[in-house]
């Protein structure tokens, strides 16, 4: 311990001895480690906020989309019409894992209050949407099957759309959509932006029934969402609606049905995939910059021990062993990793900060990051730094002091 207390008293010397190139030399460290732990923060981000995007979806969430269709051996979606409201009734009838069904109907409009007017979408909703989608609303009340029967004209404003016709409390107001009055009976809470980062409290929900029948002339719903009983339920839920539609739309055994079925953990494996190759990606790209660097402390090691030949060779033969040589230059090598190892984490933990202030991007730091940069630094100094060590130690005395 000793020993290595002198040894580490030397290489601090050396390094003390030429500042600009040990900090030259540590900044290619700082900012390989700032890459890793910001790209890696972004990557762990990235996968926190597509998991909350895909909880906002609802609870236990199905989505039943018509019109598929099997060309050329390919599952693909051809747009046509192929669910009734009477399907979404049959299967809140006859589906015991389905806890609540919605059908759902949108178009797009123009939303008029007074002088002021917002381009939105209007979603066409049934009485049992807020529970499917686990979206509440922040003041007001929702419409009831009264008033999805009726097709009443009522509505329930998204927050960006209150706020861009509003100045005031907006329910009780009334708003015109496509020249069609509709009574404001509620505002939702805010949701956020979706997965494909679409502004969700950008919309307008209606009952369905005056979605399809008033703005659209529409005889057929878009689609429908639905809810498992629980979480245990999900797939059951997807079987009894898949069979039961089937059987609704005499579709045989072996033939493709003319519907998609997608669950909520179907939608949340695609997205993990999709988020761990981003991670991956991201990972990747700071390694190599961390690589840089560490190819930069190699080549000022290799500088360091062409210029201190002639001290090399008097510490040889002044009795230092092969070892006690090694050790000096590799202890050199990682103090100038470890000490841009430190001023990286600083730097990598500043920038995120930076990237979710200023993007408003979600940059998740993570002790587990760190120790990832901690241990990239330690390695990248051992890795290329026990090349010069080895060189500087296998010297041979007599050549060593004779080097000019």
């Amino acid at each position: 311990m000793h020993r290595f207390g002198i040894l580490f008293r030397v290489a601090m010397t050396a390094i003390g001895r030429n500042k600009t190139r040990s900090a030259l030399t540590a900044l290619g460290v700082i900012i390989g480690v700032a890459c890793v732990l910001t790209m890696i923060g972004i990557g762990q981000g990235s996968r926190a906020a597509v998991a909350a995007q895909i909880s906002s979806l609802g609870t236990n969430f199905l989505l039943v989309i018509p019109g598929a269709a099997t060309q050329s051996g390919a599952r693909i979606f051809t747009g046509q019409p192929t669910l009734t409201e009477d399907d979404a009734a049959a299967v809140a009838a006859e589906c015991p894992s389905v806890g609540y069904v919605s059908p759902f109907s949108m178009t797009g409009a123009q939303v008029v209050f007074g002088d002021q007017n917002w381009g939105t979408r209007i979603q066409g909703v049934g009485a049992d949407w807020p529970c499917v989608r686990s979206w509440n609303a922040a003041r007001g009340d929702y419409f009831g099957e009264a008033e999805v029967r009726s097709a009443a004209r009522v509505c329930l404003l998204g927050s960006t759309v209150a706020n861009a016709l509003f100045d005031r409390d907006p329910v009780g107001e009334t708003v015109r959509i496509k020249n069609v009055p509709f009574r404001v009976v509620g505002v939702l809470e805010r949701k956020g932006a979706s997965l494909t980062g679409q502004d969700q409290d950008d919309t307008v929900v209606a009952p369905y029934t005056t979605v399809m029948r008033v703005l659209k002339g529409a005889t057929k719903i878009d689609l429908f969402v639905a809810s498992a009983v629980s979480s245990d339920a999900v797939e059951a839920a997807q079987n009894e609606i898949e069979a039961l539609l089937r059987q609704r739309h005499r579709i045989r055994p072996g033939m493709d049905p003319d519907f998609f079925i997608r669950s909520q953990q179907e939608i949340s494996e695609t997205a993990e995939q999709a988020s761990e190759t981003l991670s991956l990606l991201l990972a990747v790209v700071g390694s190599i910059s961390l690589v840089v660097g560490g190819i930069g402390i190699m080549n000022i090691m290799l500088v360091s021990v062409h210029e201190r030949t002639r001290e090399i060779g008097l510490r040889r033969a002044l009795g230092a062993r092969r070892r006690d040589i090694l050790t000096q230059f590799l202890v050199e090598a990682v103090t100038l990793s470890i000490g841009g190892g430190i001023l990286g984490i600083l730097v990598g933990i500043a920038a995120s900060r930076i990237v979710t202030w200023k993007a408003r991007w979600p940059v998740g730091v993570s002790p587990l990051a760190i120790a990832v940069g901690c241990g990239f630094a330690i390695g990248v100094g051992v890795l290329f730094g026990f090349f010069p060590a080895l060189r500087a130690s296998r010297l041979k005395p007599i050549e060593a002091l004779r080097a000019e």
